[in-house]
């Protein structure tokens, strides 16, 4: 962390995450930036990152790879939180 390595996230992401929120949304939200704004960060049309965020589209790898450079995470913090009930 004292390296600026880490990052500690609120209990909120955590939970939207578990939730089944879409990760995109989960950290274009908890990074303060728009839709229009994260799409042009990445390099990507606004309505692709749209049908990504609504689970419509899956994201090339080169589009999920820009939009986590964008968000300044990991590309597996764009990974679907799978759980198990039971």
């Amino acid at each position: 962390v004292a390296a600026g390595r880490d990052e500690f996230i609120p209990m909120e992401l955590v939970d939207s995450l578990l939730a089944g929120e879409s990760p995109v949304r989960v950290w274009r939200e908890y990074r303060a930036m728009t839709g229009r704004a994260l799409a042009e960060a990445a390099g990507i049309p606004p309505s692709y990152l749209s049908q990504i965020e609504a689970g419509r589209k899956p994201g090339s790898f080169r589009a999920m790879a820009a939009i986590a450079k964008a968000l300044r995470i990991s590309m597996e913090d764009l990974e679907p939180v799978h759980t198990d009930a039971g």
